[in-house]
């Protein structure tokens, strides 16, 4: 069984794979935060690891990425 990372870790972890995802489809956090009806301070706090979003805002965040949410979590696993 694998050991459980603090939360922070997790977040931070997220808040990579999210900005890996929109840096790499040429997408500011003004229009991720547009693209998925949040707010783009938001979208910062979340790429800071500072938000913890909940699954639906995940979901909201991953199609607007247009990717699945169990890619963004498995990239922020790779870089944990």
């Amino acid at each position: 069984m694998r050991e459980a990372r603090p939360m922070s870790d997790l977040l931070v972890s997220f808040g990579l794979a999210v900005r890996r995802a929109r840096t790499e489809r040429g997408i500011s956090q003004e229009q991720l935060a547009a693209m998925s009806g949040l707010d783009r301070t938001y979208v910062s706090g979340l790429e800071r690891g500072k938000r913890n979003p909940t699954l639906a805002t995940q979901e909201r965040i991953a199609a607007a990425l247009d990717v699945r949410i169990a890619d963004l979590v498995a990239s922020a696993e790779e870089i944990m």
